[in-house]
């Protein structure tokens, strides 16, 4: 899905403010001097990130955003070195934003409420393609919000590959404050993540392509800020290239306990398995477990809805006829 940025938007006159010059009220906070740099530059968060990564420094625009509004801070290395080519790029002088970083200050200080990041660890083996597509933004991934249902409709095509999928959401605000969902999908091998997204409830914010992860990271903006136990619907749909070689299973990896999950997966009618099965593995890495058939219907479809769906990975895979045109 190809997004262009501008400096500046579309009719607006190019910004004149100086950055360098000294605020009247000089920011007390590194998130304060971040936010007032970012707007006096008039930059959006994407394209300084693409601005970064010519430089060598990969940060996502989730990870900005939450540098600018103070829910977290800058700390591994990485990060740091990000900081200083903010300085050049915001056009800020040497240390105004490095200067307002506690050096020595503990890790995860500033996350007083929302999921621990040990909610992602106990899903996510140690270094896997999520993690390393959000970078530094892992540690408080959608920490501030938590899904209640998840319903989602997978469709293939007739090439037996996965060709589009429908996913409906309802949320609850852990705290106040969260205004976006932050979405990973990571596609089949030598199908690119370069995916096109159609949003039906909420808008579609910044989108990352991450090609060797084979993974796409997007933002969904919730239109306002959620107060503590507010709840919100997304609905969105992605569409993918087809690919070489068929599709086999697709699963989704939970977090946290949902109230409710369906995976109700559609063939086409000329490209029905030869079987079909329930899966659940407690971790990215770890085998699979609980494994029981499933009916494909006079539809042709097969659908997993466990009555229980705790964290983990939960699945469903399918094996295709020797000979294409063998019903199931």
């Amino acid at each position: 899905m190809p997004h262009t940025f501008a400096d500046n938007p579309p009719g607006t006159p190019p910004r004149t403010a100086d950055a360098t010059a000294p605020a009247a009220h000089p920011p007390a906070t590194f998130a304060d001097a971040l936010r007032q740099a970012l707007r006096l530059r008039g930059l959006p968060l994407q394209r300084v990130c693409d601005r970064l990564a010519e430089q060598g420094v990969r940060i996502s625009p989730a990870t900005l955003s939450h540098w600018q509004r103070g829910r977290s801070l800058p700390e591994r290395p990485q990060s740091l070195r990000a900081v200083r080519k903010l300085e050049e790029i915001l056009a800020v002088p040497h240390d105004h934003l490095v200067g307002l970083l506690q050096p020595h200050r503990p890790r995860g200080r500033a996350r007083t409420h929302g999921q621990d990041v040990t909610a992602s660890r106990r899903v996510f083996a140690p270094g896997s393609e999520v993690e390393r597509a959000l970078g530094d933004a892992f540690a408080h991934f959608n920490q501030d919000i938590t899904p209640l249902s998840i319903h989602e409709a997978v469709f293939l095509g007739a090439d037996r590959c996965i060709r589009r999928m429908s996913v409906t959401q309802v949320l609850r605000a852990i705290c106040d404050g969260p205004d976006r969902l932050t979405l990973v999908h990571q596609v089949d091998e030598d199908v690119s993540p370069d995916v096109d997204f159609t949003v039906g409830c909420g808008t579609l914010g910044a989108v990352r392509v991450e090609e060797p992860l084979r993974c796409v990271v997007a933002d969904i903006l919730l239109g306002r800020r959620l107060r503590r136990g507010e709840t919100a619907v997304v609905r969105y749909d992605v569409c993918f290239p087809p690919g070489p070689t068929p599709s086999t299973f697709y699963e989704r990896r939970v977090r946290t306990n949902l109230r409710e999950y369906l995976l109700h997966v559609s063939f086409a009618p000329e490209a029905v398995p030869a079987s079909c099965r329930k899966y659940y593995r407690h971790r990215t890495d770890a085998p699979r477990e609980q494994v029981a058939r499933l009916v494909i219907d006079g539809s042709h479809t097969a659908h997993l809805y466990p009555g229980k769906c705790t964290p983990g990975v939960h699945g469903m895979s399918w094996a295709w006829p020797l000979h294409r045109g063998a019903a199931g």
